[in-house]
């Protein structure tokens, strides 16, 4: 495997680990949240150097449906990660509270808020964008494969997408999504391992249906 891809992946994987803990904001505490927020926008724009092909290709060759709904979520995830970072800026308590900015405080909490859960959903998508890459890089490295193993890993992939949808609705991610609650609610009691698992779930339940819709595009690889 090429230095390069494996920055990517190495790269890539950091940010979804560093999504998932930044979602459990109030558990992990106020100054670790705005560290790991700092941490991901900078992982972010590594992210985009290492893909500076991509972006340089926007306007070039033809838009199949595949590549509108490609470049679509990732502009999403872009002004998502802006909203994020100049929200987080305004609202700062801890590591950016030394910038001379006052007011705006009501503004950022929304803003913020509704970016990251957002972000959360659409870098989700995002990553299924690339799943069938992946499992094809993944299936390279296994020399003997385990017979039957490929509808093994889809049963299970649509079990947690299932348990997915389930906690997507018990965490009340889309009524946070459609800002019809302007505060999260958190059980400070509930061991964070849970609250990872539910969001690790829901990611599987994006990852699913963006590689369905990649398939219904046209892709067969997700790239």
């Amino acid at each position: 495997m090429q230095p390069k891809m494996i920055a990517k992946i190495c790269v890539d994987t950091a940010m979804t680990v560093m999504l998932l803990f930044l979602m459990a904001y109030e558990m992990i505490g106020q100054t670790a949240h705005e560290w790991l927020g700092i941490s991901i926008f900078v992982l972010f724009v590594i992210h985009h150097v290492l893909n500076r092909k991509w972006c340089s290709s926007l306007l070039k060759g033809r838009y199949t449906l595949f590549r509108i709904w490609q470049t679509a979520l990732i502009l999403g995830v872009f002004l998502t990660m802006l909203g994020s970072m100049i929200s987080g800026i305004i609202i700062s308590r801890s590591v950016l509270s030394f910038l001379p900015i006052s007011g705006g405080q009501s503004f950022g909490r929304n803003l913020h808020m509704i970016s990251a859960y957002w972000g959360f959903a659409l870098m989700s998508l995002h990553l299924g964008l690339h799943w069938n890459m992946m499992m094809g890089m993944a299936k390279k490295t296994v020399k003997k494969p385990i017979p039957m193993s490929t509808w093994l890993l889809r049963g299970i992939g649509f079990l947690i997408a299932a348990y997915g949808a389930y906690a997507f609705l018990k965490r009340d991610i889309g009524i946070y999504m459609l800002m019809q609650s302007h505060f999260v609610f958190f059980d400070y009691k509930e061991p964070l391992i849970f609250f990872l698992a539910d969001y690790i779930a829901v990611m599987g339940l994006f990852v699913l249906i963006a590689t369905v819709v990649s398939f219904s595009s046209g892709s067969r690889f997700g790239e």
